[in-house]
């Protein structure tokens, strides 16, 4: 099961740490070399990032698992009021809220998507679009700018993204309507054009919903990530590293 994967992770930290432990105890008793704890802690994030690797895990899990141990090692050297880790763990809970379950982490969508959806968009009458993952809501607002007569809606599940897209809206007087909840409560049907930034694990589930909800006509639009097995029935390239816009027609 996806949720099962930061288990998984955790888990690989601790084996990782376990197998260097006991290698550089052997190596030190028998060669009589000595290790520093860096040095222990080195090896241990070498080890568990390429397990990440090795066993195929999301690819930010392999920074993830090689930053960690020698980030707390860093920050045991400084004296830090508990608050401040306190204050740091509220506001990374806020922002990767859902990233425990849905396996999305926060993507921001670029500005350098903003004309390719505004021509796709060009022949539609007073469109409905919605950004599903809105994150900070900033390709939304400037698409409520250039056309006045759609409705644009954002839908994002972790709170400290929501509340600022929704306070950025309130503050630049866009009409966009900005919502805080999980997508899959949506009725794909109400809208006409789909966009999402998600991740590869997310596209599956997100497309059974596209099947099997949105109208004939409408637009399903993901960035960066394509819906596996599936072919687009366009891609524009977007960045000059090779990112696509890929776009189904439903």
């Amino acid at each position: 099961m996806k949720s099962l994967v930061a288990v998984k992770a955790l888990f690989l930290q601790l084996s990782s740490f376990f197998l260097i432990f006991v290698l550089l105890s052997f190596l030190s008793s028998t060669l009589q070399i000595s290790f520093s704890v860096l040095h222990l802690l080195i090896c241990h994030a070498l080890c568990a990032a390429l397990a990440a690797f090795l066993l195929r895990f999301d690819w930010w899990w392999v920074p993830i698992q090689f930053l960690f141990p020698l980030f707390a090692y860093f920050l045991s050297a400084f004296t830090i009021p508990p608050y401040i880790y306190f204050s740091i763990l509220l506001m990374f809970t806020m922002l990767f809220w859902s990233t425990y379950r849905t396996q999305v982490p926060y993507y921001p969508s670029r500005s350098a998507l903003l004309i390719p959806i505004l021509e796709l968009m060009e022949g539609m009458k007073s469109p409905r679009f919605i950004d599903v993952g809105s994150g900070l809501g900033g390709l939304l607002i400037k698409l409520a700018d250039s056309r006045k007569d759609a409705s644009f809606f954002g839908i994002e599940i972790a709170p400290l993204p929501w509340l600022l897209s929704h306070l950025r809206g309130r503050l630049l007087k866009s009409s966009v309507s900005f919502e805080f909840g999980d997508f899959y409560d949506l009725d794909f049907s109400d809208f006409d054009v789909i966009f999402c930034y998600l991740s590869p694990a997310a596209m599956p589930s997100i497309w059974a919903k596209v099947e099997s909800e949105m109208a004939p006509g409408s637009i399903f639009l993901s960035y960066e990530f394509i819906v596996p097995f599936v072919d687009p029935d366009f891609s524009l390239q977007i960045e000059s590293d090779g990112r696509y816009l890929y776009g189904w027609r439903i």
